[in-house]
């Protein structure tokens, strides 16, 4: 079979189709939101959220609501549960990040073990990018537009509070309703990966793509073009490689997005470990041949 065998071979099936669209709308939403997180530092938070939301899923099923509408209650609940616990205890931030998310979490374990369902909700957890229904491509679709949208539209706003919050303040703009917004789209951006890779994996595409981009350049308008275009190939090399070698896909496409980060980690021209190596040397010769 020659190359175009391969890569048209896979689209011949209804569910490769379905699971492209959902990894394709998941990786460019994710990685666009992930460029704030990681200016922000907000890394744990992103974890702490995308983890906490599952209990929130699950109640949705349950009364028949929106998926989304239970993520975001969750979302905001564990946002508020967080600074409630550090600011009315000796308990720093970053273990009540943990208290919260990983209470949260088990919540959610709990409410799958015990929720009667002619599905099986652990989807929800590792995710099933392969069993996608064309209603939920549809919600993946809509929510990954309101998304992308809100993100794009305020993007000066939130990048600015993100380098900023007292510049932000004194020219009119409310830091704490900008936060609250991001991690609103947080939520929502959960609910979008969810269906791709599962609440264990979706911290990583939240996460993986700035941070990769981070390295490459230090222009943060280059990082939301460099994160999207990065996630999409790993998004898309990641589903090729899980229908050929028969592993699972969302652990695949994070695979890849971190296969991506190594190398950038080793050889971005300014920041990779060997690429400042190379660079110095090239220099050092340089300035001797002179």
């Amino acid at each position: 079979m020659d190359l175009m065998g391969y890569l048209v071979e896979p689209l011949s099936y209804d569910f490769m189709l379905r699971a492209l669209l959902t990894t394709l709308v998941s990786s460019i939403v994710c990685a666009v939101l992930s460029c704030w997180l990681v200016l922000i530092g907000w890394s744990l938070m992103g974890d702490a959220v995308s983890h906490a939301v599952l209990p929130g899923v699950v109640l949705a099923y349950v009364v028949g609501a929106p998926f989304a509408l239970g993520a975001i209650v969750f979302g905001f609940l564990a946002v508020a549960l967080i600074g409630v616990v550090r600011d009315t205890s000796r308990v720093k931030e970053d273990a009540a990040i943990g208290i919260v998310f990983t209470t949260l979490f088990a919540l959610g374990l709990v409410l799958i073990s015990v929720t009667p369902s002619q599905t099986d909700l652990n989807h929800i957890i590792f995710g099933n990018l392969l069993g996608v229904s064309w209603s939920d491509v549809s919600q993946v679709l809509i929510l990954g537009a309101i998304t992308l949208g809100v993100l794009l539209l305020k993007r000066r706003d939130f990048t600015l509070y993100a380098f900023d919050p007292t510049h932000a303040h004194a020219i009119g703009l409310n830091p704490k309703l900008l936060g609250a917004a991001l991690l609103g789209l947080l939520a929502l951006t959960s609910v979008v990966a969810l269906q791709a890779v599962g609440v264990v994996l979706v911290v990583a595409m939240l996460i993986i793509p700035g941070a990769t981009a981070y390295l490459l350049t230090d222009s943060f308008g280059k990082m939301l073009v460099i994160a999207p275009v990065i996630s999409v190939v790993c998004g898309v090399v990641g589903l090729y490689c899980s229908y050929y070698l028969d592993t699972a896909s969302g652990g695949m496409v994070v695979l890849a997005q971190g296969g991506a980060f190594a190398l950038a980690y080793l050889f971005s021209p300014r920041q990779g470990v060997i690429g400042r190596r190379v660079a110095d040397a090239t220099r050092r010769r340089s300035l001797v041949d002179a």
